[in-house]
């Protein structure tokens, strides 16, 4: 008596219905959707970043006091990068047009320069992108993957972190709530 055929006909339904349920979890799951991601970073000062810019000149964080910024981790190649952008050029457009707005910038991770300029030539953006060439600030700022997004008060606070696709309407939204925290309602 061969005991493999009965436990082959036991296990195949049985394996079945496994992967079965787990394919509808993934159907049914919801994305995680957009939310602050801790960080010893959060309330204290933001680490020092002074690089150089895609396109010429430099960039030193500490000048940007009095300004709330933000930054964006990016990849040219990445496709949440990719998906996200169309949501980051209506925030730098939205935020042109509010008296405080936040200052968008993209840092540049492990990409050439050829390939940041040609993306943002084709898919728009007109804010500086700053060259992370050895990594050294998305270790400052603890990046695990891109896109990540970083929002630092005008004090120069860290106050938020993104991990993942952001929206225009998430970050304006998280932007005015904090700004409105700090300086009083009406802000």
């Amino acid at each position: 008596m061969n005991v493999t055929p009965r436990l082959s006909r036991r296990l195949v339904p049985v394996v079945g219905f496994v992967l079965v349920a787990f394919f509808v979890v993934l159907a049914v799951a919801k994305p995680r959707g957009e939310a602050d991601v801790a960080s010893p970073l959060i309330g204290n000062p933001a680490p020092a970043v002074q690089s150089t810019l895609v396109g010429g000149g430099g960039f030193d964080l500490a000048r940007r006091k009095g300004s709330w910024v933000v930054l964006n981790f990016f990849n040219s190649t990445c496709v949440p990068c990719r998906n996200e952008h169309p949501e980051l050029v209506a925030f730098a457009g939205q935020q042109a047009g509010i008296a405080d707005g936040a200052e968008l910038f993209t840092v540049v991770n492990d990409d050439t320069d050829e390939a940041v300029s040609a993306f943002f030539a084709e898919k728009g953006g007109d804010w500086d992108k700053i060259r992370d060439p050895d990594g050294t600030i998305a270790v400052a700022f603890g990046v695990a993957k891109v896109p990540e997004t970083w929002v630092i008060d005008p004090s120069g606070f860290v106050r938020m972190r993104v991990a993942g696709e952001v929206t225009d309407s998430f970050l304006s939204g998280r932007i005015a709530a904090m700004r409105e925290m700090l300086n009083g309602p009406g802000s």
